[in-house]
Formats: C-alpha cells, structure tokens, sequence
C-alpha cells in the first residue's frame, strides 16, 4: 500500500499558542495568534491573571508544557544561535519577543510583525513554546533577560486557516 508523504515540518499560514498559567499563577490564561503576513508573521497576544506590570515573552524550544513551573519548555528558541536581544535588534534570538505590559487589571495585549518569525524550515515556529515570565525582559541579560520564573506556557500549533 502506498502511503502518502508527510511533511517534515508543516507549513501553515496561521497558529495559535493557548497559555496556561504556572503552579502558583493559575490564574493566568491567553492566547497568542501568528499569522504569515508580507514582511514576517503578525503576533497579536491576549492575556489575562497577569501581575500588573512588564513580563518576558519569548518563544521557547519545547513545545513541552507538562512541568508544574514551565521548566520542560526549555530555553529560548534560537536555531541561528544568535546572542539575546530586543524584538527590534538585528541580532537576537528568533524566540525573543521583548515584554507583554500588563495594565492594573492584569491584562495585557500586544500586536507586531515579526520579520524573524518563520513558519518553515529549521527556524519554524511550530511546535515550539510561548512561555511570559514573572519579570520584565532587560533584553540584555545573557542568554535570558533576566526575566524571572515562568508564569504561563503554551504550544504553538497550527491553526484553523492554515
């Protein structure tokens, strides 16, 4: 019987990331969206339960969120093995994606275009981590930002209009 061929690694036009809080942040709930738009990949991130305030954000190497404090996540994704930096510097990871800021109710929403992001290929976002941490990214900290513990974690996966 012939069976088709599966890709390697699935290309889509869009994925979502569902974020779960932490043990001890249970309170914690979002998604974040990734759309293939012209110049890179559009992240629109919603979130609520945060503490009010800035909160690292960054796409992490596993898309492994079965660990009580996030850790099975791993660090953060960087296939180009490239130094940490902002959202903005021409050399940073692919996974750095600087600060959610959380207004005093706890919610915190953010909207860009991301020309690192990638969809496919060795730098493909899918099936990676979404992590937020406790504590605002310095964007300067080696290799983390100084960001503090994990908060929240989820998966990206493909999405309906792939």
């Amino acid at each position: 019987m012939n069976m088709p061929m599966m890709s390697a690694s699935p290309v889509g036009t869009a994925a979502v990331a569902v974020l779960g809080g932490t043990q001890g942040n249970e309170t914690v709930r979002g998604t974040v969206k990734f759309t293939k738009v012209a110049g890179g990949v559009r992240v629109v991130a919603d979130v609520t339960g945060l503490k009010p305030g800035e909160h690292g954000f960054h796409i992490h190497e596993f898309g492994d969120a079965s660990s009580a404090d996030g850790a099975a996540a791993g660090g953060h994704f960087n296939p180009a093995k490239e130094a940490h930096g902002a959202p903005t510097a021409e050399h940073r990871h692919e996974g750095d994606l600087g600060n959610l800021k959380a207004d005093a109710s706890g919610h915190a929403t953010l909207d860009y275009v991301d020309a690192k992001l990638s969809f496919d290929g060795a730098a493909s976002i899918i099936g990676h981590g979404v992590v937020i941490h406790a504590n605002p990214d310095d964007l300067t900290t080696q290799p983390t930002g100084n960001a503090g513990g994990r908060v929240a974690v989820g998966v990206i996966g493909l999405a309906k209009g792939s």
